[in-house]
This record gives C-alpha cells, sequence and structure tokens, in this order.
C-alpha cells in the first residue's frame, strides 16, 4: 500500500505529507502526536481569571470575522453554556466561518476571561463535550494540512494495513506490553489516559527494542577480524600534512588521530564515535584521516546534515589540501542531473578520493570504486538506517561518527554499543570561553547596547525565538515579531529571519548572505542549532531562555565565540531556572550534558514532548534511559536464546 492509496490523498495532500517528512505507510503511522489535549468539562463559575477552560454551549449568533495585519483574521461568536453568554475569540480560522452554525453545539478550548465573559479560544470541536474525558491528538502540520486530517489519514493506513509484532513473545508477557497494532491505534485515537500510557510504553519499547537490535548485529558484524581490514597507511604523508597545517593540533585531537590510526592499520572494522563540543575541531580530525586512507589506496566520504554545511565542509577541505593531490568532490540533493552524473563517473574511475555531501550520498546510482571509510557528521541528525545505507556501499568499510552534543561516557557506551568513544576536550589555542549572562526583559537595553558595540565594530549577532509567529500565548516571543523590533532600534542595519517553515532554497540564500557578512542581525529558530561556521558572530540573544533545554542551549551558544575575539550569549529569560544558572556557570559540554542527563525528568505526558536523541520518534535517550538499559539487556538475551 502506497501514501497515495489512502482515501482522500491527492497530490497536493502528498507533498504536504512529504513535507512533513512523511514519505510512506510506515513514516506515517509512526508519525505520533506530539502532544495531546486532555478535554474535561468545567463549570465557568468556579473559574479565576484568565483560567484554562474546556466548556461546550449551544451557538447563539452567526461567526464575524475580521482581518488585521494583513492576512490575520479574528472570528468571533457568541454561544450559551451554563446559561451563560459567552464570547468566544479565535485567531486565524477564518476558514470555520461556515462550519459554525447558530442552533449546534461546539466544544471550546481556551482561556476565559470571567470579568468580560469572554473565551479566546486555541481549538474548537464542533461537537458536544458532555461531561465525558475527551483526548484529542495533536500532530505537527504544514500549511494547507491540519492536525485533523493527519490523523484521518493516519486511520485510514491502519484500517488496510495488516502489521505485525517485532516484540517476541517472551518480552511482551515479561513487560505486559499490548498488541503492536492496538498500540498504535489507541495512539492515535486515545480513550482514557491509562489506555494511552500502556500504548506509548509499548511502541516505546518496541522503538528502542529494534534499534538495540540493530546495534547489537552491528556490534556481532564489527568483531570479525578480516585481513581486508587492514589499510597500510603512510605516516610519513599523513606527518607532512600535518605539519603544514596554519594552526597547532590539541593533545586531545593528536590522541584522537593516533588512535583511531591504529584501529585503521589492525584486521578489526574500525566503528568510532567522535564527540566533542562545538569548536573542539573534529572534522579536522576527520579530514586527516579520510588523507590517511588516501595514502592508503582507499577512498572516503563525509555526510553532513545541512547542504549549507557540506559546502562549508567542501571549501575547507579545498583551501587545507590545496598543496596536495588529493581530489575532494561535492555531492548534494540540489546539484543537477548532470552535475551528478559527472561525480558519479569520476567517483567510480577513482578520480575522486573524498567525496562530501548530504542524504545524496545514500541514493543508490552513487557507486564508489574504493570506499574505505564512512564519515557521519553529526550523527544525531541521522537515523540508524540512513547510517547503515551509507556503510553499505563497501565490503570493508571503517565507519566514524561524529557528534558535537556531548553525552557522559556511560550513556555513549550504552546508546552506541557497537563503538568505541573517542572524546575530544580541550579547545584549540586562541578559542576565548563564550561569557553568558542571565538577563530579565527588563534589562534588555544592556544586551541592545553589546549588540550594537558588535555591529559597530563589524560583527553580526544571532537573535534567537521560540515560536515563528504570534501565538495565543502572548509570554512567547516569535521571530517576526522580534524583526519588527529589531529593525526599528537597529535602522542602519540589516535584519532578516530564518526558520524551519521557509523553503530550502530561501534558507540557504538566508544563510549564505549571512555567511558572507551582508546581514548583521539573524533573528532565528533552533534551526541554527546546527550551521554553518560563522567567524563573524560574536554576539547571541536567546529570547524565552527558559524554554530550552540545556542542550540545545548550548548548541545555539556554540554558534558565537568560533574565533578570537571575546563572544557574548544573553539568555532572556523572567524566569529563574536551574539550568540558566549552569549555562552561565560553564561553557564545558560535557559538565552540561551531565547536568542535563540529572534535571531532566520524566516529563510532562500531555504536555509538549521534546524530540528525542537519534531519530527517535516517541522515546528520549535522557528520560528513557532506564528502559534503554533493560532493553540491552533483553535484546542480549534474546541472541543467546536465538543461538540455542
Amino acid at each position: 500500500m502506497k501514501l497515495e492509496d489512502i482515501n482522500k490523498v491527492g497530490e497536493k495532500n502528498l507533498k504536504l505529507l512529504n513535507n512533513l517528512g512523511i514519505y510512506n505507510i510506515d513514516d506515517l503511522i509512526r508519525n505520533y502526536p506530539y502532544r495531546f489535549e486532555v478535554l474535561a468539562r468545567r463549570n465557568i463559575n468556579d473559574s479565576n481569571f484568565f483560567d484554562n477552560m474546556t466548556i461546550d454551549g449551544i451557538v447563539e449568533t452567526t461567526p464575524v470575522v475580521s482581518f488585521f495585519k494583513g492576512k490575520k483574521n479574528r472570528l468571533t461568536f457568541m454561544i450559551n453554556s451554563q446559561d451563560k453568554l459567552i464570547k468566544v475569540i479565535i485567531f486565524n480560522r477564518a476558514f470555520m466561518k461556515n462550519s459554525i452554525k447558530v442552533g449546534n453545539y461546539v466544544t471550546v478550548i481556551g482561556k476565559y476571561n470571567n470579568k468580560l465573559e469572554t473565551l479566546t479560544a486555541t481549538n474548537i470541536l464542533l461537537s458536544k463535550l458532555g461531561n465525558t474525558l475527551k483526548i484529542i491528538p495533536v500532530y505537527h502540520q504544514t500549511k494547507g494540512l491540519t492536525s485533523k486530517q493527519i490523523n484521518y489519514f493516519v486511520n485510514e493506513a491502519l484500517s488496510y494495513l495488516p502489521l505485525h509484532n517485532n516484540i517476541p513473545s517472551f518480552l511482551s508477557d515479561k513487560y505486559n506490553l499490548m498488541d503492536e497494532h492496538d498500540a498504535l491505534k489507541i495512539i492515535h485515537n486515545p480513550t482514557s489516559e491509562q489506555e494511552l500510557k500502556n500504548a506509548i510504553k509499548t511502541l516505546k519499547y518496541e522503538e528502542l527494542f529494534t534499534y538495540m537490535l540493530k546495534v547489537r548485529r552491528l556490534k556481532k558484524k564489527n568483531e570479525e577480524h578480516n585481513v581486508l581490514f587492514k589499510k597500510n597507511i603512510d605516516l610519513k604523508e599523513v606527518n607532512k600534512f600535518i605539519s603544514k597545517l596554519p594552526f597547532k593540533l590539541t593533545i586531545d585531537q593528536k590522541q584522537a588521530i593516533k588512535e583511531m590510526i591504529q584501529n585503521l592499520r589492525n584486521d578489526v572494522k574500525m566503528n568510532r564515535l567522535l564527540q566533542g563540543d562545538v569548536g573542539s575541531g573534529k572534522t579536522i580530525v576527520a579530514f586527516i584521516l579520510a588523507f590517511a586512507c588516501f595514502t592508503a589506496g582507499y577512498q572516503s566520504t563525509l555526510m553532513a546534515p545541512t547542504e549549507i554545511l557540506a559546502i562549508q565542509h567542501y571549501e575547507n577541505a579545498l583551501n587545507l589540501f590545496k598543496d596536495f593531490d588529493f581530489k575532494i568532490g561535492l555531492l548534494t540533493g540540489k546539484m543537477t542531473s548532470k552535475q551528478k552524473k559527472e561525480v558519479y563517473g569520476k567517483l567510480e574511475n577513482k578520480e575522486l578520493d573524498f567525496l562530501i555531501g548530504t542524504h545524496a550520498l545514500i541514493s543508490e546510482n552513487v557507486t564508489w570504486n574504493n570506499l574505505g571509510l564512512v564519515i557521519t557528521d553529526e550523527q544525531h541528525r541521522f537515523g540508524v538506517s540512513q547510517r547503515l545505507a551509507l556503510k553499505n556501499k563497501s565490503q570493508v568499510p571503517d565507519v566514524l561518527l561524529m557528534s558535537a552534543t556531548p553525552i557522559p561516557r556511560t550513556y555513549a557506551l550504552t546508546i552506541y554499543g557497537d563503538t568505541d568513544v573517542t572524546s575530544i576536550k580541550t579547545m584549540p589555542k586562541g578559542r576565548i570561553p563564550v561569557k553568558t549572562f542571565v538577563r530579565k526583559t527588563s534589562e534588555l537595553k544592556e544586551v541592545l547596547e553589546i549588540i550594537y558595540l558588535a555591529l559597530k565594530n563589524g560583527n553580526q549577532a544571532y537573535v534567537i525565538a521560540p515560536m515563528i509567529e504570534e501565538s495565543d500565548n502572548a509570554d512567547y516571543t516569535n521571530v517576526n515579531d522580534l524583526k519588527h523590533k529589531f529593525e526599528l532600534a537597529f535602522k542602519n542595519y540589516r535584519v532578516e529571519i530564518l526558520h524551519g517553515k521557509m523553503e530550502n532554497e530561501e534558507k540557504e540564500k538566508i544563510m549564505n548572505d549571512y555567511l558572507e557578512n551582508k546581514i548583521n542581525i539573524l533573528i532565528s529558530t533552533t534551526v541554527i542549532e546546527v550551521g554553518v561556521d560563522v567567524k563573524n558572530a560574536t554576539v547571541m540573544a536567546i529570547f524565552n531562555a527558559e524554554r530550552f533545554g540545556l542542550s540545545t542551549l548550548h548548541q545555539l551558544r556554540g554558534r558565537v565565540g568560533r574565533n578570537n575575539l571575546q563572544s557574548y550569549c544573553f539568555l532572556v529569560s523572567d524566569k529563574d531556572t536551574e539550568r540558566l544558572k549552569i549555562m552561565e556557570q560553564t561553557t564545558d559540554g560535557f559538565k552540561i550534558s551531565e547536568a542535563d542527563f540529572k534535571l531532566r525528568g520524566q516529563g510532562d505526558l500531555f504536555g509538549n514532548r521534546q524530540s528525542g536523541d537519534l531519530m527517535f520518534k516517541l522515546s528520549d535517550v535522557k528520560k528513557d534511559y532506564d528502559l534503554l538499559v533493560k532493553v540491552k539487556e533483553d535484546v542480549n538475551n534474546y541472541f543467546e536464546k536465538q543461538s540455542l
């Protein structure tokens, strides 16, 4: 069954689903809600000022739509609920006007002002709630495709798709897990909180079991001894390249290179995670390993998560290896068919020694002549299957995973159970630690003054907001409002915005303009968390900083301080949190990751779920670490049973 076989998935909806990263049926049914609205009727008379409410009532007046700020709109109407006439206001729902009819029941969710008898709604359901509890799944959406439509498509797929359980029955019985098909139906259509918790428990276990099973199989494969894995590396040539670098390697970089070259020269396949802070110098280590493989007659490849980052790696490599006969190529999805074919031909004919690219590297058309080393940059941005697809391009590749999101060694050895872990902790000489300050919104003048001084000196600034557009929660800053405010404050400077909903071409143009210092202030969401190396950026201001996790804050801060100038990071928040204090106290990513693991609790099942690491859809390595350890033991037991 294909996506287009589902009822009401035409060409338009297929493209919209693709925009959400949904390309097949499995993607669709495992596109889980990111939160759930738990609706229970409340008595209006018991409410306090601006309480969150869920009420139902009869529509008394025809809805009226008014427009403001261009395309934004406001829908208002009256309902009779619990013998009170209440004015309902909802923003940007003009399309609902004809569905809300006088005399019909509606359920309204939002903030109630009991003095004005007005409810500012976040959602409206065209049905009566009554005294029952209702749980509404909420999915990530894209313009033109609502959460309700996504839920409909999921249910259509589930009704036709035969599924099998991935978890062995002895483990399902041990943990009292549900049937996988039932769990999928429930997570998309929950009727009770307990039922939903059981479904999530089952699907989390299944997700982690599948992951650890792949890890265990990789581990077994990697333990094989094979003379083909040995690479006859020319150490003299490698050292010659290192001596010509325009900078000195740190102690940790030298140790990492030594360990990995030893690994490349023995008869056991290398499978290693290289982790270190943003700016610690992992990329040059990867380049040196690729060059080492070249001296032994092998090709190498490096896969980056974004096209901009791939291009930057490519340009840096060209510059560093300009005096060596080390042929470097680039492959990205945006290249023309003619350009791609040219790369394919050079690769097969061994006219390229090092190919840098994006997901385009795992295309079926890409064939190496003698691939010996596979490097994945920001590896947590890729799923296991994607990394495997690249690795399977060769019979005997050594593998290097790189991550700028350091995690404690104990956790790393569990999560990457098939992998050796190497850490770079010392930073290159000349790097000045970023000064970090927590500031309230009433103290913004100081932040703006530092930004002004940076711009006056020819440097640039990042400004981060948690949201793209105005929402019903006025407490949260959005990029559009910040752009307007910063343009007023910095009239002689160019201010632009960047966020995940923009087209890729537009994002790339903005980022390239910023890289070339054509943009002075870039206002963005966390889309720049993994981005290009803009050495000229020296100030970052993160608004509503309390909304971001420690690791995210640290990654964002890593966008500045990439030169020998003093850089600053301002965490703008009116809430005093432990996370923000930790950010003020240290710039050490390893200490921050330890603190992050300790601080992150089990989270709120019915609140906003932070996206998990390693491409997990439901699980979170930090919150679900204890479960991951159990799953690892279960997978080992499963392998033992299989071998009996």
